[in-house]
Order: C-alpha cells, then structure tokens, then sequence
C-alpha cells in the first residue's frame, strides 16, 4: 500500500530548497533513491494517448523505479469545463502520475478558501454532475495516466451509490476520494467500488490512533490519503517536521498487518 502525503501547500512557486523539502530526502528515504516521475513532458500535439493504469499498478510501477507520484488536483469547472478539459490533457502532457479532479460542491467542509472560492465560481457557472461525466467521457480516453475524483458525500448519496460508481467506472475513472465519511460508514461505499473496480482511497491524519489507522490502512484502496494537517487545506508556510513520523508509522502498520 503507498502512502500519499498530501501538503496544504501550493505548488507554484516553490523554490529549490522547499521542492526538496516535498520531494527529497525529507520523507526519510535515501535522496539518490527519491524522485519525481520520470515522465517526460510531452508537446500536446505530440502526446499519444494509452489505455492508464489504476492507481495501485501506478504506485507499484514507481516503487520499483525509487520515485514518488506527483499527483496535482484541479476543481472541475473552474473557470469552465472546457479549461478544466485542456489542463488535465496538459498536466498528463507534463508527467503527472495520478490527477486528481475534485467535484465542485456548496459546502466543502475540508477545504480552504483557495478550493471554496474554486468550488463556488464552478458553481455559479452551472458546472454539475452529468456536464462534469460528460467531459470526462471524452478526455479520460486522451490521457495516459489515471484520475481519481475527489467528492464529498452528498453528490453520492443523492445519485445512489451503486449508480454514482457505475457511472465514474464507465467514463474511465479509477479511483475515488471522499474525505466526509468515517471509516465506520464505508461498507458499502467499499463495497460498490469493487465490484465497480474503483479504488476507493481512505484518510488518515495526524491524531488517528494507531488501531484506527491500521484498520483504515487495511481497508484503502490504491494508496493511503495522508492528511498532513489538521485544520482546512490551503497554504503553508512549511511542511510540519510530524510527517515524516507520521509516514514511517502509516508503514509499519501497513507491515504488521
């Protein structure tokens, strides 16, 4: 099982010192054996795409090669449909390993200001559900590297499970995040992601118990969402020194389970 520690910082406009901080030696692992996907970047017209593997396989893959996934996420919708289209052809283009593509909704309760406001220009520009499943129905077959969605409970709820699953499986899919439910109400959530053969993707943060770790480490599908934070995501001024504590324990409990 990876672990994926995932920052409440941006991305943009980090210099040397604070890249290597994400991506180098600070995890704790050998900096000659830690690295960014390799993926080259590709000119759009020059990219031609493959069938992507899920998550898992993508994690797998990297393991083997000494490197860490870069996995950016985008808001659906914001500022349309159609950039929201482009910039996952042009993230898969630049070696992204993973996108991860949040659904936009009006109460975005671990979310910052920075993703709220996203959400909420979405919204007002009558980004939904089904115009959201139709864009990727033509995109997804454009890219080489898989997407995982990132919605809250409700959007799910509302459609009915089984149904929501069915639906991401068959626009192509593979993995799902949803930060609003307990470990304890995912049985069928889990459920109908394997039988929809989506990686249903669990969180743990920094004052889980170890038992209650385990168990979600147990149950998450195609890596574990580290929350390194407590509080809202958004941006900070450095990365908490706990993380790197908090990935060898995520490990060692994946080991002894």
């Amino acid at each position: 099982m990876a672990v994926a520690a995932f920052y409440s910082v941006s991305f943009v406009g980090l210099n040397k010192s604070e890249a290597h901080l994400l991506f180098g030696s600070g995890f704790g692992f050998p900096s000659k054996r830690l690295s960014v996907s390799s993926k080259a970047f590709k000119p759009m017209a020059a990219v031609t795409a493959v069938q992507a593997v899920g998550l898992s396989e993508t994690f797998d893959k990297l393991r083997k090669q000494g490197q860490v996934a870069l996995i950016p996420y985008i808001t659906a919708g914001d500022p349309d449909l159609s950039t929201t289209a482009e910039a996952l052809k042009v993230l898969d283009s630049c070696g992204s390993d993973i996108i991860e593509l949040g659904l936009p909704y009006s109460d975005p309760l671990a979310d910052g200001p920075v993703i709220q406001a996203a959400a909420t220009r979405s919204l007002a520009r009558g980004t939904n559900f089904n115009a959201v499943i139709s864009m990727l129905k033509e995109v997804v077959p454009q890219l080489s590297c898989p997407v995982a969605l990132f919605s809250y409970y409700n959007p799910i709820l509302k459609r009915g499970i089984g149904k929501f699953m069915t639906i991401i499986k068959d626009v192509g899919v593979h993995g799902l995040v949803v930060p609003d439910v307990p470990l304890e109400e995912t049985e069928i959530l889990r459920m109908e992601s394997i039988k929809n053969n989506i990686e249903l993707v669990l969180l743990t943060t920094p004052t889980t118990p170890t038992d209650r770790m385990k168990a979600i480490v147990a149950a998450s599908e195609g890596f574990v969402y580290l929350v390194s934070s407590v509080g809202v995501t958004g941006a900070r001024a450095s990365v908490s020194s706990r993380v790197q504590t908090l990935l060898q324990e995520i490990k060692q409990v994946h080991l002894l389970d």
